[in-house]
Parts: C-alpha cells; structure tokens; sequence
C-alpha cells in the first residue's frame, strides 16, 4: 500500500514538473516565433507560434488533470478521479482540432489571394531552434509518460512531436518559398492536417480506455498459468475485461466449476482468485462463476 501511495506521488510530481517546464519553453517559443511569422506576414510562421502556445495551454491542463486525478477516493466517486486524465486528453484533441481548423481556413484565403511570404535568415534560425526544443520537450514528456502511465502526459508529447514535424515541414518550405509563391499556404494546410491527426490520434486511445477494453492475451495468459497452479482442473477462465480508472484497474472474468459443488465452495474458489489476481497483478478482479456445462453465444 506504501509502494502505490509512493507511484502515486512520485506520478503527481512528474506531471507538475513536465507541465511547468513546458509552459515556460513554449511560451518562450511562441513570442519568437510569433516575431518571426509578423516580419515575414507568413501564415505558416504564424500558425506554427500559435500551435506553440497551444502546447502551453495543454500542459496547464495537464497540471489541472493530475491535481485532479491525484485526489482520493469518495462516496461519490468510490472507483478514484484518475479519468479525469483521460477528459483532459480529450480536451487537448479537441484544442488541437480547432486550431488546424483555423489554420485550413487561413490557408485557403492565402491561396486565393496569391499571397506570396519572402522568408529571411531571422526565420530560419528561429524555426530550426524550434524543432530542436520542441522534439526535446517531446522525448521528455514521453518518458515521464512511460514511467507513470499517464496519458494526459503522452497526449502532450504527442503535441510537442507534432508541432517539432510542422516546424520541420516549415523550414523545408522555406527553401522552396523563392521558387513556389503557393508554398506558404501549402505549408498551412499540411501543418492542420497534421494537427487534425494527432487529435483524432489521442482521442481514439482515449475513448478506447473509457469504453473499455479487452484485456491484453499476455495478461490472460499469465493470470491463466497461476490459477493453474492453485487449481489444475481447468476452469475455463474467459470472458475477460479490463476497467481503466487509470489510477487503478479492474478486471472482471467468468470460471466455470461442477453444478454440484455448493455456493460456498464456488465463491471461496472465486474469492482466492480475485485474492490472486490482486496480489501478483495488482488488479482488483471480480469473478463470475458459471456452471461447466454453460455456454454464452460467444464462447
């Protein structure tokens, strides 16, 4: 119990910590590439520093999401307030997606007025130095994100990474702008697209877990060979399925036993298997016991 009150901590901690470091540098970020979008007039700059700001605006909600989710238990939430990371991943998808909206609908006003964007030496530096930091930001979140389980925090690498690429697809038009006068507004477009995919990327995930999920044939298989142990008659384990409060886990399963065993002994079989689950998993399982010669239409 100490060791998840410690994981539990320590995972707060990292959330507070990557969400404060990445206001500041992207805050950073955006007023110089903000600077360099309104030298240059070019919608591409422009909407790469507001993309920027949008990661700040991401990791105060991760901050928010963490403070939130950290809090215990109670009678009116007995399962924690862990999905609060999965409503502000959600949240940040749908942030993303409102800004590639926009940048779509600047795009397209450039391409049909012919606008044309002469970068200089002041745009290139500024947007190669954005790449750097930003896929910085990203690797960092990402291994915060690995070490606790959090996917509001993966969600925010995933919009560092994704605002590294549209830097990147920047400065590749850039030596392509004094060839191609539609190159800025090319740029634009293909910077929402990539928005619009790292949205439908997170929420995909996201709802995934709040709908819930089969369990992974890895787990089945493990939490199979060890009620084997303890019971080598084969119960038939099946229909597994997985909660994810994210704070914790639940698991329910049916096990098939003899009809003429009695209730007590077919719930004291069932309890020392939610016992075990618990115990070497560290899922709290919730066992359904059917009789052997029972058969559900999906079995």
């Amino acid at each position: 119990m100490n060791n998840d009150k410690t994981s539990s901590v320590n995972k707060t901690k990292a959330g507070y910590a990557e969400g404060l470091v990445s206001i500041f540098v992207n805050t950073a970020l955006f007023v110089l590439k903000l600077w360099a979008g309104i030298l240059t007039g070019s919608i591409a700059l422009t909407a790469d520093a507001w993309h920027t700001l949008s990661d700040s605006v991401s990791s105060a909600v991760v901050i928010i999401a963490v403070k939130l989710s950290a809090k215990k238990p109670d009678k009116e939430h007995p399962f924690g307030h862990g999905r609060w990371e999965q409503i502000a991943s959600i949240f940040i998808a749908f942030f993303l997606a409102v800004i590639a909206l926009d940048f779509f609908k600047e795009s397209v006003i450039h391409f049909t007025h012919k606008e044309t964007v002469h970068f200089g030496t002041i745009a290139v530096a500024i947007t190669i130095t954005s790449i750097i930091v930003k896929e910085i930001l990203a690797q960092y979140a990402f291994c915060i994100a690995r070490k606790t389980g959090n996917i509001t925090i993966k969600a925010d690498a995933w919009h560092h990474r994704s605002d590294a690429l549209s830097s990147l697809v920047v400065l590749a038009g850039i030596w392509f702008a004094k060839y191609f006068w539609w190159i800025d507004s090319l740029l634009g477009f293909i910077i929402s697209i990539m928005l619009l995919y790292a949205a439908y990327k997170i929420v995909k995930e996201t709802i995934a877990k709040l709908l819930g999920e089969e369990a992974d044939p890895k787990l089945i298989d493990e939490i199979t060979r060890k009620v084997k142990n303890i019971y080598p008659d084969d119960l038939q384990l099946h229909h597994f399925h997985i909660h994810n409060y994210v704070t914790h886990k639940e698991l329910t399963l049916h096990i098939k036993l003899e009809k003429n065993l009695t209730i007590e002994t077919g719930h004291k079989i069932a309890t020392n298997i939610e016992m075990l689950i618990s115990k070497h998993f560290g899922i709290i399982a919730t066992v359904h016991v059917e009789p052997l010669d029972f058969y559900h239409t999906t079995d």
